[in-house]
């Protein structure tokens, strides 16, 4: 069986507060886009992990995939299974390319197995690999609350936009972009913003890993200057970083601004 784990971006990200867990409650819109890795699970005489593409510098034990297969083996007792993972999405990007592999290494084995465990459920397990995991269960835009596992319907669609993606040759260590952002409330609806023109956008919906992440890493600003000079009509980091995203009107503008970042790696998406 074979699949294409898809990635996310952020459409506004607001870290509310610290929990004494040590966690953070956010409120943000996790938004599917079509940029996606590649898994194949096949029924085999031993588990193993196989990883193509770009490279996973992570022990096979510690991969979010194999932790998904393990968390489903010691329910149910699986038989084992050969998987094939080719990385094509930026790892620490702030994409969501692991923790789509993972929940789509649960949805897969739920299938292949007839295991019949609930989307809901599955969901639930998801969020034990990792905050964002439980996301990528539903192939669909959610408003996440909480550490980003309890989620809602929201009203927003980008159909017939172009997407422009930006990764530079550097990377966000989450946990310590977490430590540099001072909590705070969210001084807009995120639910109504969605259902507002994306060019209204500006300015009101912010990713408050921003100011912090920027101050350390001053390319990334010059990338989203970019991406306002080249006609993007919303543009933004996803996540904790380091991708900058911009929105367009059309393919071609998209595209032309693409060229203008030679030394980052850009992947220009229909939505």
């Amino acid at each position: 069986m074979i699949t294409f784990p898809y990635a996310k971006i952020n459409l506004g990200l607001n870290i509310v507060a610290r929990r004494p867990d040590g966690y953070h409650n956010i409120e943000t819109v996790f938004y599917p886009i079509p940029l996606t890795d590649v898994l194949e699970i096949v029924p085999a005489t031993e588990v193993s992990l196989t990883c193509y593409g770009n490279p996973v510098d992570c022990p096979t034990e510690k991969n979010l995939v194999m932790r998904a297969y393990r968390l489903l083996q010691e329910r149910f007792d699986l038989p084992p299974v050969a998987i094939y993972l080719y990385k094509h999405i930026p790892d620490g990007a702030g994409l969501g390319g692991g923790s789509s592999d993972a929940a789509h290494a649960l949805l897969m084995l739920n299938q292949m197995f007839n295991l019949g465990i609930a989307e809901a459920d599955l969901a639930t397990m998801a969020a034990t690999l990792g905050a964002d995991c439980a996301f990528f269960i539903y192939n669909r835009p959610v408003l996440a609350t909480g550490i980003g596992d309890v989620m809602s319907p929201v009203d927003v669609d980008l159909k017939g936009k172009a997407l422009l993606l930006v990764k530079p040759p550097v990377g966000v260590d989450t946990r310590t972009a977490y430590s540099r952002v001072v909590p705070a409330p969210a001084t807009m609806d995120l639910s109504h913003l969605m259902t507002q023109p994306v060019e209204s956008w500006d300015g009101l919906l912010v990713n408050d890993f921003e100011p912090s992440v920027f101050a350390a890493l001053p390319q990334l600003w010059l990338i989203k200057a970019s991406l306002i000079d080249a006609g993007a009509q919303y543009t933004a980091m996803s996540g904790s970083g380091s991708t900058v995203f911009g929105i367009f009107d059309s393919d071609k503008l998209a595209e032309a601004a693409a060229d203008t970042f030679a030394d980052c790696a850009t992947f220009v998406l229909h939505l």
